[in-house]
This record gives structure tokens, C-alpha cells and sequence, in this order.
């Protein structure tokens, strides 16, 4: 893994002029329990005459991380019960998720993982990599590996050339999909060479994490473009934020910025219940009414399912706003108005 020079301590961020210096007691115990990481590109993006700013708010520490709620769990999607193997997650019958390692180029204020991802994490070791390819190789309904973690791309191109070669080799994998932050957090990363190590004669995809418009700077677009003009298609993931991303103009801006970057968006998450992250979630109904100030006034190309993470492990379910009647008589347009729709014969 190659380090990535990065403000981690309340001090640093008060040497980069991120936050006041009399926050930095406060802010340490933060830092003690959550890891904390900005790089340079997104150290740059952050406005520190704004407390609201939205790009802070995703990655400065915040004293209220320290409030748990009730429903808040260190594991809020249920990891570790669909974890046949150390490093693999195998919640639904096709797929899989293979954890590499545990750290990131950034780290998230509203990470599901944060309570097993940081600095020392480590990744997995050569025998549980061993272990969790070998379930790989003896389970043939596998279909598609996803490689996560943390996040894969902090890894040398050399080791994630080892690790794609390996998938690439079974058979029964047909499709390797990777998620990632680093071609918006750290965008030097995206090399040449780490664009060939994603390489194979297998459909391989790669899933940006991105929550707001003014994260795809020119050097982002740059790294994005390496990905695309090597033949592998980009989609996004991006998690609904208070204060972030929960206005239709801001998250409308952000989906017409990723497709104009030829990423399709595909998943816009309902927060987790991580522990600490209150501050940040809104309600599932904010959600599907932003969703429904989409439909029909973006195009298509920039619509994601709007998803839950059922907590306990049960999977993602769509929960975007529902136009058709309980009856299937009647049917809503994009500006909220009735239409009748003929009677359906029984099948």
C-alpha cells in the first residue's frame, strides 16, 4: 500500500486552516475513536469560512459523533453475520463482497464501517486472502466479486493485478466490480498502471463514491476519463446527507456532473444507522420527495434507485416514492397529477 500524505490529527487540520484551534481538545476524542483522514484534493474542496460546508460536513470530525442513539449499531448492515470467511460478505445467492483491506484514502463521517476501518487496520493476510479465494473458487453460484473494503484502490497496482488476475482465472466469475472514493479523493492515484490492473478478459466495473458536485474537480473528471477510455464503465453510489446533498438542485447538479463524466448513477443510499452519524441522516420521506422532484425534470441517465440497507444483514430494498394507485387504476406524473389507467385482467 502506498502512503497518501493526509491531515489525521485536529492538529493538522488546524495547521490546514480546516478547523479552529479552539476545537482541537474536543475534536481529539473524536479522533481517538473514529479515524480521520483528508487528503490534499479534498483538504482543497473544503471552505473553512463555512461551518455548514458541505464538503466539510462528509469529512471533519464533528463532536456529535460522539452521541449514539439507540438504534445505532457498529455493524448497521449485518457484515458479519454473511460472513462465510474472513473478508468475504456473501449476502445475496450471486455476489459477493471481497474486504481487501480496511483503510481509506478518506475517511467518511458517516461510514457503516468506521468502526473497523482506520490506520494499522491492515488488510486481509496472504493466507485469508488465500481462504476467501478458495471459497470463491468452491462456490459456483458466484457470479460477480466486488472488491471494497476500506477502499481497494489505496492498494499498489501491483497487488490489485495479483487479486484480479486470481478472480479473473475462476471460471464462474464473470463480472469484478470495485468501490471506490480515490478518483475524487485522491485522483494522482489513478495511474496508468492502476488502470491496467483492473484489466481482464472479465467485464470489470468501477463504482464512485461521490456526494457532492463540487467533488468532480478537473482532476477527478481526468481520473474518471482513465477508467472510461480503457473500457471500463463507471457507475456512482452516493449517500444522502443532511446538509450535504438533500436539496433537488445540489443532488440534481451532482448526477447531470457524473453522467456528463460518462458514470451512471446507480444506488443514492439512505444513510446507515452507524453509530454517531444522526446529525447527518434524513428521513426516509425527505428522500423519496427529492426523488420525486427528479423524475421527469432530470433525464433518465441521471435517476438512481434510492435505497435501504435493511439493518440485520436482510439486503438493499427500493425505497423511491410510488406513483401508481393500491388499485393500479390510477397513475402520477412528474408533477403530481392523476391519470386514469384501464382496469387489469387477472393473470
Amino acid at each position: 500500500m502506498t502512503a497518501i500524505s493526509s491531515l489525521r490529527t485536529p492538529s493538522e487540520l488546524v495547521a490546514a486552516q480546516l478547523v479552529r484551534r479552539d476545537r482541537v481538545a474536543a475534536l481529539e476524542q473524536v479522533a481517538a475513536r473514529y479515524a480521520v483522514a483528508i487528503t490534499p484534493a479534498i483538504a482543497g474542496l473544503i471552505d473553512p469560512s463555512d461551518p455548514h460546508d458541505a464538503i466539510g460536513r462528509q469529512f471533519v470530525p464533528d463532536m456529535r459523533e460522539l452521541e449514539s442513539r439507540p438504534e445505532e449499531t457498529s455493524d448497521p448492515i449485518g457484515d458479519e453475520a454473511h460472513s462465510p470467511v474472513e473478508g468475504v460478505v456473501h449476502r445475496y445467492p450471486d455476489r459477493v463482497l471481497l474486504k481487501l483491506v480496511n483503510a481509506c484514502a478518506v475517511y467518511c463521517r458517516f461510514c457503516f464501517r468506521r468502526e473497523t476501518v482506520g490506520p494499522g487496520r491492515g488488510g486481509l493476510s496472504r493466507a485469508a486472502l488465500a481462504a476467501a479465494l478458495d471459497y470463491i473458487r468452491s462456490t459456483p453460484q458466484i457470479w460477480e466479486v466486488i472488491l471494497t473494503g476500506g477502499d481497494p484502490l489505496v492498494l499498489s497496482p501491483r497487488r490489485l493485478k495479483a487479486v484480479t488476475a486470481q478472480l479473473a482465472a475462476i471460471d464462474h466469475v464473470k463480472v469484478i466490480r470495485v468501490h471506490t472514493r480515490v478518483p475524487v479523493a485522491a485522483p494522482e492515484r489513478v495511474s496508468p498502471d492502476l488502470v491496467r490492473a483492473l484489466r481482464s478478459d472479465k467485464a470489470a466495473f468501477v463504482v464512485l463514491h461521490a456526494n457532492h458536485p463540487r467533488e468532480l474537480t478537473k482532476d477527478a473528471r481526468v481520473a474518471i476519463a482513465r477508467f472510461v477510455d480503457a473500457g471500463i464503465p463507471m457507475l456512482s453510489q452516493s449517500v444522502l446527507l443532511r446538509g450535504v446533498n438533500d436539496d433537488a438542485e445540489t443532488l440534481g447538479a451532482l448526477l447531470r456532473a457524473l453522467v456528463e463524466c460518462r458514470v451512471k448513477p446507480y444506488y443514492l443510499h439512505h444513510a446507515d444507522l452507524a453509530p454517531g452519524t444522526a446529525h447527518l441522516r434524513t428521513s426516509i420521506a425527505t428522500g423519496q420527495s427529492l426523488m420525486r422532484a427528479l423524475h421527469g425534470r432530470y433525464s433518465g441517465l441521471c435517476q438512481p434507485t434510492y435505497v435501504l440497507d435493511i439493518p440485520g444483514g436482510y439486503g438493499k430494498s427500493p425505497i423511491g416514492p410510488n406513483y401508481l394507485s393500491a388499485d393500479c387504476s390510477a397513475i402520477e406524473d412528474f408533477s403530481g397529477q392523476r391519470h386514469a389507467y384501464p382496469p387489469q385482467a387477472a393473470d
